[in-house]
């Protein structure tokens, strides 16, 4: 069975950011169940930290933002350790994180699906990715780029090549893995997608109008159901 590298359950942290998403480097057949009760919540603009306590261990997890309070009971499987994590938003550095996808608000199966319980009209949680909203934008094309449309319905014709695409950063998540993620929109879509995930070193903020070039990749998949049909790579602001 196909394990899950680092990089994995990094890309993770940044692209799915559902309360219940749980990757990890782990083998899918045997998944290790870590039962915490949070102790402490800190929110930011990206990220939820989850000060927990798992059998009087107690450590911080990271994970994409969403509600969680104090006496709080979750599982996760998996984690990525990030030593000596600077946080520049909470000008804080922890001893360690703990970056995760996403917590579960139940005990989670290989499969993704939460163990039986007696209630017979009980359903299965799965992790599911949230849906990008579109926005309500029209962008102009730039000169020699292209738009979001053209792109996803000639996805095969530009797979390998160098595209520019000029659009507005909707989500941005920064210094990950030495790249930052950014989705982007243009007001186009093809099929009822609309959103496209790029990796760059630059800079961006989320509602900024920006013209981007880079390499285009397809089908990228991370695991668990996770994949992507079309992705820029390693762009460059223009």
């Amino acid at each position: 069975m196909k394990k899950i590298t680092i990089f994995t359950t990094t890309l993770a942290i940044l692209l799915f950011c559902n309360t219940y998403i749980t990757l990890a480097f782990f083998d899918k057949k045997k998944p290790e169940n870590h039962k915490v009760v949070v102790i402490d919540v800190i929110q930011t603009t990206n990220y939820t930290y989850l000060n927990v306590d798992e059998n009087n261990k107690k450590e911080w997890l990271a994970v994409p933002l969403m509600e969680a309070k104090k006496g709080d009971t979750y599982y996760y499987v998996g984690a990525m350790p990030m030593p000596k994590f600077e946080s520049k938003e909470l000008h804080r550095t922890f001893d360690t994180v703990l970056f995760l996808g996403g917590v579960s608000p139940e005990p989670i199966t290989e499969d993704g699906i939460k163990k039986p319980t007696a209630a017979a009209n009980d359903k299965p949680y799965k992790r599911t990715a949230p849906q990008e909203v579109k926005k309500n934008i029209s962008i102009s094309t730039p000169n020699g780029g292209i738009t979001i449309a053209e792109l996803l319905s000639h996805k095969e014709k530009y797979s390998g090549k160098t595209v520019v695409i000029k659009g507005q950063v909707t989500k941005y998540n920064p210094s990950i893995m030495n790249k930052n993620w950014i989705h982007l929109q243009d007001g186009t879509e093809n099929n009822g997608k609309f959103d496209l995930m790029i990796t760059s070193d630059k800079e961006v903020k989320v509602g900024e109008t920006v013209t981007l070039e880079g390499k285009i990749s397809l089908n990228k998949d991370f695991g668990y159901g996770y994949n992507f049909e079309v992705m820029m790579e390693d762009a460059l602001l223009k």
